[in-house]
């Protein structure tokens, strides 16, 4: 589990003041929570506009998919003691091609790293369509496992495109062997998300 938030927090910058330019003030889903104070130290919300930040689902770690063509991007990220995250993720493309590209980018890196190993455990991804959401979405899993058993440490996830648009919903916890239910939240956010989002994509 720390490999994997290690892995998503060092790519995730934290805020900035200004709106990031094509996606208004407040548009994202967590927006309102992130706003309000939180005295609790063992949670901490971050929003960045920065249109450099890693895709939230970054499988190999390194050259992350979807960097080229982007003209903004926010990403809201949660995080909670011990080992619980979650981010919520919009980047706009200047084009429906360069979102299309970030898609299959996501699938290359699936295919490239689904499987690392890191003494003694591997962390694999396993990936499935979604049907019926935006133009095109994967449900993804990582899981550490250690041999065949399936250990404590995991991330579920949902990348979807719409248009020139491209989300990301991904949360990481405490998880065992994935089940249909782990992407319940996700697949809600991404559904809310997928159907307001032409507002500010291209969509036509």
């Amino acid at each position: 589990m720390k490999m994997t938030i290690a892995l998503v927090c060092a790519a995730l910058v934290a805020g900035t003041a200004a709106a990031a330019p094509g996606i208004p003030r407040g548009f994202l889903l967590y927006e309102k929570a992130a706003a309000m104070k939180d005295n609790d130290p063992e949670t901490n919300w971050k929003v960045s506009d920065s249109p450099k930040a890693r895709l939230a689902l970054d499988p190999c770690g390194k050259d992350a998919p979807g960097k080229a063509g982007r003209v903004a991007a926010r990403t809201v990220t949660f995080t909670g003691v011990p080992d619980f995250m979650k981010v919520e993720q919009v980047v706009l493309y200047g084009s429906r091609a360069a979102a299309e590209q970030a898609m299959a980018q996501v699938r290359a890196a699936l295919s490239a790293c689904r499987a690392r190993t890191d003494s003694g455990s591997s962390y694999r991804y396993v990936s499935t369509a979604v049907a019926g959401l935006g133009d095109d979405a994967l449900k993804v899993s990582g899981q550490v496992y250690y041999g065949g058993k399936v250990g404590v440490g995991g991330d579920r996830s949902v990348v979807v495109r719409k248009g020139s648009a491209v989300l990301v919903y991904l949360w990481a916890g405490e998880y065992a062997k994935p089940v249909k239910r782990d992407w319940a939240d996700q697949l809600r956010d991404a559904t809310k998300m997928t159907a307001k989002i032409c507002g500010i994509a291209a969509c036509a």
